[in-house]
């Protein structure tokens, strides 16, 4: 069992991303065995017990964090899915864990306290919808689900792993929840496994598009440490999602900007052609600048009213 202090780990590493990322297998429970029971409290204080929704209704767990960029790329997907089954047999729930990239501004949790109020910051960010539960300081859920930083469960109304993704990719998950829904429908059965069971494919381009809004939630320490612990990749990802997601989150904003830029550029341009025509003209032996004429001067001709 990790304490505390070693499961809230305050600077990410390399040492740290090979421990994560280095083995072959995702712990934790697989499809078709039974979904580890837990009480947490959600950030309303309501008490949410997983085996309460046993026979009811089917669960998508999703655990993630702030300063995560895999869930950061793929929390508004889970939002559009939870808007989607609203009206189905499907419950999603977030279980809050231990910040991937710790920093200066969003350091790693040494209270409960701290813990919620990265819980209520990220919901608040996020635009989050889906309901929010506390994890325990030491992570004592996130360990028994494979402690990965961004991983989602299906598990269905048997209690039963149906369906696990090591990291979260919305498209995916609504693909094995259909055809959950379909099997049960169609068979009468709670339990089945979906999609072979699980999905272990890394989504490279949450971390190339969404890197630096997650790291910056963690503050420059934790977008240095992502770019050490990573190498070229890391920086390239930091670079990319500086340029990129500005554009993709707030697209009218990123395309208003690019108009009034263009339109400042080409203006510089007119004006400085109109004024290369003028010196040109200024250089000619046949420019005869035209007399300023003063006020109520008509240049020889009287004024004529309309």
């Amino acid at each position: 069992m990790f304490g505390s202090k070693r499961y809230n780990y305050g600077r990410f590493s390399r040492e740290q991303l090979q421990a994560e990322l280095g083995a072959k297998k995702m712990s934790g429970p697989r499809a078709g065995e039974e979904a580890p029971d837990f009480e947490l409290s959600s950030l309303e204080g309501e008490e949410i017990r997983l085996s309460d929704y046993a026979g009811e209704k089917n669960v998508v767990l999703t655990f993630g964090s702030a300063t995560c960029p895999m869930t950061a790329g793929s929390i508004r997907g889970l939002n559009r899915l939870h808007k989607k089954y609203a009206d189905k047999d499907v419950e999603f729930l977030f279980v809050y864990v231990r910040e991937a990239h710790p920093g200066d501004q969003l350091p790693a949790h040494r209270s409960l306290d701290d813990k919620t109020e990265a819980a209520e910051l990220f919901r608040e960010e996020e635009d989050v919808e889906v309901t929010i539960l506390l994890d325990s300081l030491d992570g004592e859920v996130h360990r028994q689900y494979g402690s990965r930083p961004n991983s989602t469960y299906l598990i269905d109304k048997s209690g039963r792993v149906a369906f696990r993704a090591v990291w979260t990719r919305p498209r995916v998950v609504e693909e094995a929840l259909e055809e959950l829904l379909e099997l049960q429908e169609e068979s009468g059965k709670e339990h089945g496994v979906v999609r072979d069971g699980e999905d272990t494919s890394l989504p490279r381009r949450h971390s190339m598009l969404h890197a630096h809004r997650a790291l910056g939630r963690g503050g420059p320490q934790a977008v240095q440490d992502f770019k050490k612990a990573m190498g070229t990749s890391g920086r390239v990802a930091v670079a990319t999602s500086r340029v990129v997601e500005p554009v993709r989150l707030h697209p009218a904003k990123a395309f208003a900007a690019v108009a009034i830029t263009g339109g400042v550029i080409v203006g510089a341009l007119y004006a400085g052609m109109k004024l290369r025509q003028r010196r040109l003209q200024m250089r000619s032996p046949y420019y005869f600048p035209r007399p300023r004429r003063k006020k109520g001067d008509t240049g020889g001709y009287e004024a004529v009213g309309i």
